[in-house]
């Protein structure tokens, strides 16, 4: 059964673009047609071909941000427009730059960048006949540089001495775009004759050849995963298109898919480290990238990202220049017509902040495998030799962490723990400790035993043992002292209460005999609770009292003690009413009205006298009511 939902990690990859008060904004592009991207970007700085007299590009630093002055510092380069500039791959502060004017130029940045017009190039390479249409580093060899001509030959070129390497010739037309493989041992390039040639970077013989896409206008090929080749081109009706082709069969596509009608050119960027490609056309408002790999249909479409605003110019981050603590995967600078620079940040979305070392393999390092010299070993023996089977020197990449303070992290060792021998199984526990019975009657929790109110009252009546096996009831408490009023609020506070509760307080009701340690002897007939009368009971040689008969005393003992000090109907009786007092005019009248603040202070006290008295007979009433219910539940 085939799967319904491709699994992958990048198949949520979504676009945030950054706010454009973050972003650089009123830079004026070159108005040139030219199907070439305008713009080149390395993590220290971004280049943008712009108007002006001759060929000028700007450099500015990639972390500024707002307007750039009309007088920004730029590299005055050319005599003629320029079409394209691209940044070295082992040097951020090293660009070259190619013209109509027939040159190519490479230019040395300072590191804090430009404080006034540069017009002194480094190297100045000649050689072309015509315009130089488009150059590409090599990835592997330092200093090794590949220009294509208006005059259908390219020239490999040594930077460091301003030698050319190589000349290759062949082409019978314009040549529209070259790009390397992964150890630069090979290169594509497409032909206005609608051909896609893969010829080797030492020697420039043609190692395969097929036909491209049927349109007449441009069309680009770039090199993707285990060798294979993604293109992008039109067709007879112009309605663009890519496809994914091998090197041993470039007429047949393996996948191709129709993707829209437009005028502008499809530019392929490649991910290496993650097998994203971005495919953004010249003048278009979407951006839309696809994930490729060896499960069929080889290219996954993933999204596609829009705006209101068309690009001009494009470039393309490397992964030095990512933010990896965002799991940032990718990073597009869009300058569109009204120049504004969009920064597009690519996300895998993770729900853990840490460094994913899934996302982020090593990528290429500044460091280069080869030199220039040990390029050049292959070429010189070609033509000293004179022996077309004879390569140079090739090299994969090196290779460096994206995050280097993770992977250090990471490489360090783990800490290992000494296994001893384990003491704290010799240990014997600890034995449980018993609460304070005072203020909860319970075993303590270690023990896991329900407390004793718990216990009795899950045991009935009928199990208790005879009341000749209880044991003596608790020795009645002193009489408990008169309680002290508060003279505002009335209320009786509990001061100095005695560590025994008496025996007419709810705890000595409720309270059952221990548990005994050793249970009744199941054998052993249970014995029936003998009932008397109350006439009998309450005589002094009616014999031995039950628990609940002497808990039924008790309770009448504490109702007389509390008839006693009962207030007396002298003490409830409402206060005496005032006497009527003259008025200031010599009448007498029944209310009485207070004249002054004694009088009024007077009757103020007498008021919260009678409310204390009230509701202490309240209390008093509601306590009597409650222990003659209690007493009525336990007597017999």
């Amino acid at each position: 059964m085939a799967q319904i939902v491709r699994q992958s990690k990048f198949r949520h990859v979504f676009c945030k673009p950054v706010k454009h008060e973050s972003c650089m904004s009123d830079i004026r592009v070159t108005e040139i047609t030219w199907d070439s991207l305008f713009c080149d970007v390395n993590p220290k700085f971004i280049a943008f071909i712009n108007r002006g007299a001759g060929g000028p590009f700007m450099v500015i630093p990639v972390n500024k941000i707002g307007r750039i002055d009309k007088d920004y510092p730029f590299v005055d380069a050319h005599k003629a427009p320029c079409l394209e500039v691209a940044w070295s791959p082992f040097n951020d502060n090293v660009i070259a730059s190619c013209s109509e004017d027939t040159t190519c130029k490479v230019w040395v940045i300072p590191d804090r960048g430009l404080s006034r017009n540069l017009s002194e190039p480094a190297v100045e390479l000649t050689g072309h006949q015509k315009r130089v249409n488009t150059i590409a580093w090599h990835p592997v060899a330092n200093n090794v540089l590949l220009t294509a001509g208006g005059e259908n030959t390219m020239f490999m070129w040594n930077v460091g001495t301003g030698e050319a390497l190589l000349e290759i010739s062949g082409h019978p037309d314009q040549i529209w775009s070259i790009n390397f493989n992964y150890d630069g041992s090979q290169f594509v390039t497409t032909c206005k004759d609608k051909k896609i040639r893969i010829l080797d970077s030492h020697t420039g013989e043609v190692l395969h050849e097929g036909t491209g896409h049927e349109g007449v206008k441009p069309q680009r090929a770039i090199f993707v995963k285990d060798g294979l080749i993604l293109t992008t081109g039109f067709t007879k009706r112009s309605e663009r298109l890519y496809a994914l082709r091998a090197p041993e069969d470039l007429s047949t596509p393996i996948v191709e898919e129709e993707l829209d009608t437009s005028n502008g050119v499809m530019f392929p960027f490649y991910d290496e480290d993650s097998g994203l490609v971005y495919l953004i056309g010249k003048g278009d408002c979407a951006i839309r990238y696809y994930e490729v790999n060896n499960e069929a249909p080889f290219v996954h479409y993933i999204n596609t990202y829009t705006t209101n605003e068309p690009q001009r110019a494009i470039g393309f981050q490397s992964k030095r220049g990512i933010s990896s603590e965002e799991n940032e995967i990718n990073r597009i600078y869009k300058l569109t017509t009204k120049g504004v620079v969009d920064i597009l940040q690519f996300f895998v979305p993770r729900k853990s902040d840490l460094f994913q070392h899934d996302l982020y393999p090593d990528t290429r390092s500044t460091i280069p495998a080869l030199t220039a010299e040990e390029f050049m070993e292959g070429l010189l023996k070609k033509s000293v030799k004179n022996q077309v089977n004879i390569t140079g020197k090739n090299a994969a990449p090196n290779r460096q962490p994206v995050n280097a303070a993770a992977a250090a992290a990471a490489s360090k060792p783990k800490v290992q723990v000494a296994k001893k021998a384990n003491i704290l199984s010799t240990l014997a526990p600890t034995k449980p400790r018993m609460k304070n019975r005072n203020k909860k009657n319970c075993f303590p929790i270690q023990t896991q035993k329900p407390c004793r109110a718990e216990a009795t009252s899950a045991q009935s009546y009928a199990e208790r043992p005879p009341s000749s096996q209880q044991p003596s009831p608790r020795p009645s408490a002193s009489p408990r002292p008169r309680p002290v009023v508060d003279e505002d609020m009335g209320i009786v506070p509990m001061r100095d209460a005695p560590p025994s509760r008496p025996a007419s307080s709810r705890a000595s009701r409720t309270e059952i005999p221990p548990k005994e340690e050793k249970g009744p002897d199941p054998m052993k007939p249970k014995q029936a609770v003998t009932l008397k009368s109350r006439a009998a009971r309450d005589e002094p040689g009616g014999g031995g009292q039950t628990a609940g008969q002497r808990r039924a005393a008790a309770e009448l003992e504490r109702i007389k003690r509390d008839q006693s000090r009962t207030a007396d109907e002298e003490t409830l009786a409402p206060p005496p009413q005032p006497r009527a007092s003259a008025s200031p005019r010599g009448s007498v009248s029944s209310d009485h009205v207070p004249q002054n603040m004694d009088e009024l202070l007077d009757d103020l006290m007498k008021m919260k006298a009678v409310l204390r008295q009230h509701e202490r007979r309240i209390r008093m009433l509601e306590e009597e009511i409650a222990d003659r219910n209690m007493s009525n539940a336990y007597s017999f």
